[in-house]
């Protein structure tokens, strides 16, 4: 598994609404600034349908909270699939062979001190493969669609307001029953 290096200057492209390049910044300044950026995610689903998320570490944006097990900036010049693949094989370990994408949605808010503006470009990648957790995760676990259900029923908050995000935009036939 590849581990990834926080580099400050690692360049991103800001894009318009329909995932346009527009020019390209460091991520720091994209966030500093509140600059829209694309943002890989990747639901991992095996064989019997379920869906798999990890729990953040202490230090992440939605901190013991469950969310989409791949999620990364996109790199200028990068592919959203080729940033599919690396997120993938950095955060979990697994070098997506099936996967398609589900959709886009612009995700904004103010978190640990600076303003995300991501245009999520999420995935199904599709293996029955555990995850190989790196540091950004303390845990995983497999929910069924009626596990998704209870458990937001039970707590709401078991979730992270990313993961809310994402499914209630991409996911609405799931989202939209998870109240009744």
């Amino acid at each position: 598994m590849n581990v990834p290096v926080y580099d400050p200057e690692e360049q991103i492209d800001i894009i318009d609404g329909t995932g346009r390049v527009l020019s390209s910044t460091t991520k720091v300044l994209a966030h500093a600034e509140g600059l829209l950026h694309a943002t890989v995610i990747g639901q991992l689903i095996n064989g019997k349908g379920e869906f798999c998320f990890v729990q953040q570490s202490g230090d992440r944006q939605d901190a013991g909270q469950f969310v989409s097990p791949v999620g990364g900036h996109v790199r200028t010049g990068e592919s959203w699939e080729a940033a599919l693949i690396r997120e993938a094989e950095e955060e979990v370990g697994i070098t997506p062979r099936k996967y398609k994408m589900v959709g886009t949605t612009i995700y904004n808010r103010d978190v640990l001190g600076r303003h995300e503006n991501h245009f999520f470009v999420c995935y199904e990648i599709y293996s029955d493969e555990a995850p190989i957790l790196n540091h950004e995760s303390v845990g995983f676990r497999r929910f069924s669609v009626g596990d998704i259900k209870k458990a937001v029923r039970e707590n709401t908050n078991l979730f992270g307001a990313a993961w809310h995000h994402l499914f209630k935009n991409l996911y609405p036939q799931i989202y939209n029953t998870l109240q009744g």
